[in-house]
């Protein structure tokens, strides 16, 4: 089963819900009118089997329906406190779906219009239904400002979709959309004549620096720590929690039982949250689960099999830009990486840029490219829902500890 999730942010840009983009196995196509209801109850026993905090944690999850997949009773696997019903555009309304809709809102759905192009006040499901979902692109704002108002006295929740620029959130939001789904968290705001300016990492360049050395010294990578009480005292923390006895014989003692190779995946990881400072959480847990996604796919690709760690560390800074908000060229400018890595994220080239764009593709629930670059790759298609899985929970350990 592949489940691919898309954020949905409120005004403040945290994470409000995932919408929920699946097919069945690697030749199902993309989700369609022709198999809606297997497709639907595939994802709902997902969340059921599988458990929805895995997947969303403690937020929403958005599932879109047709109007067989409204009427079957696989809705009832998932708690109303969680699933948010998503009703498509196309679905023929009559008598039977109005009261099964009003049922669903009774037991405590939330019940969502998707792709809204109808008329707030004649629409029969408007009165029912708690969110409506507006298309961008297919419905731009300056069309809909007297739906918008007259949903808004209604007091319906407005979703925006398809929002690309941080100028698109802006004006949505000005307008009175509380929701926000697409990828303008994930782009970089740069404004004409100015650049971004970067936060202080030379604490991080530093412990680089010494880690990249033939032999990499404890000794010298401690007396770096000791510059720096905030890094350090992390560093503390995150081993003092993974072991029972307290961390008594000091830097030193706890770079060991950390090991060289999780402590510089730690350093990455560190560095990228206080790069981050003031933009969306989920911009690093993108970050993270596409770095283990990476790692997890090069494990398993012959060519790149020793090329792992290259292969996570060019997943982690993939969004370097959003963080910093300038281009990925300058943001990669000052880094110590490979050439590789660089060409992958400012060329868009070269061995391992391919892991990069399959990641891209899932989380844009893009199957048909999906399964283009997988066989490029070598890799059973199959095998990708259950690494993006295992991806999801490991950020989610990850974020836990930062």
């Amino acid at each position: 089963m592949f489940i691919a999730r898309q954020p949905i942010f409120d005004k403040t840009k945290e994470v409000y819900g995932y919408e929920l983009l699946f097919r069945g196995s690697n030749t199902s196509d993309a989700y369609n009118g022709t198999s809606a209801e297997s497709s639907t109850a595939v994802v709902l026993g997902g969340l059921f089997e599988i458990g929805v905090d895995k997947i969303v944690g403690d937020k929403k999850a958005f599932v879109n329906f047709n109007y067989n997949s409204l009427m079957s009773n696989s809705i009832e696997l998932v708690d109303p406190s969680t699933l948010i019903i998503e009703v498509l555009e196309d679905v023929e309304v009559d008598a039977r779906l109005m009261r099964r809709l009003d049922s669903l809102h009774k037991e405590g759905y939330r019940i969502a219009l998707d792709d809204f192009v109808q008329s707030i006040k004649d629409f029969k499901i408007v009165p029912v239904a708690d969110i409506i979902k507006y298309d961008l692109i297919a419905t731009p704002l300056d069309t809909i400002q007297d739906e918008v108002m007259e949903a808004l006295r209604r007091k319906k929740v407005l979703l925006a979709e398809k929002v690309e620029t941080e100028e698109e959130f802006i004006a949505a939001r000005k307008m009175g959309f509380q929701l926000f789904q697409g990828y303008f968290f994930s782009k970089p705001v740069i404004i004409a004549g100015l650049k971004g300016k970067k936060p202080d990492i030379t604490i991080y360049r530093r412990i680089l620096n010494e880690l990249h050395q033939e032999e990499p010294s404890f000794q010298g990578l401690a007396e770096i720590l000791e510059t720096d009480v905030s890094v350090a005292y992390r560093l503390v923390n995150v081993v003092s929690k993974k072991n029972e006895h307290d961390i008594q014989k000091g830097l030193k003692s706890a770079l060991v039982k950390m090991g060289l190779t999780d402590f510089e995946r730690w350093v990455h990881i560190m560095m990228l949250q206080d790069l981050s400072v003031n933009k969306p959480h989920e911009l690093i847990r993108t970050s993270l689960i596409r770095s283990k996604f990476g790692e997890l796919v090069a494990n398993n690709t012959g060519s790149l099999y020793t090329r792992a760690s290259e292969v996570s560390l060019m997943c982690l800074f993939s969004v370097l830009d959003a963080m910093l908000d300038l281009t990925m060229e300058e943001a990669m400018a000052d880094l110590s990486i490979s050439s590789d890595i660089k060409d992958a994220l400012v060329k868009r080239e070269g061995p391992l840029e391919p892991v990069l764009e399959l990641a891209e593709a899932y989380e844009q629930a893009d199957w048909e490219k999906l399964d283009r670059i997988a066989s490029k790759l070598g890799i059973d298609s199959n095998r990708l829902g259950g690494w993006y899985m295992e991806s999801i929970e490991w950020s989610d350990r990850i974020m836990e500890g930062v």
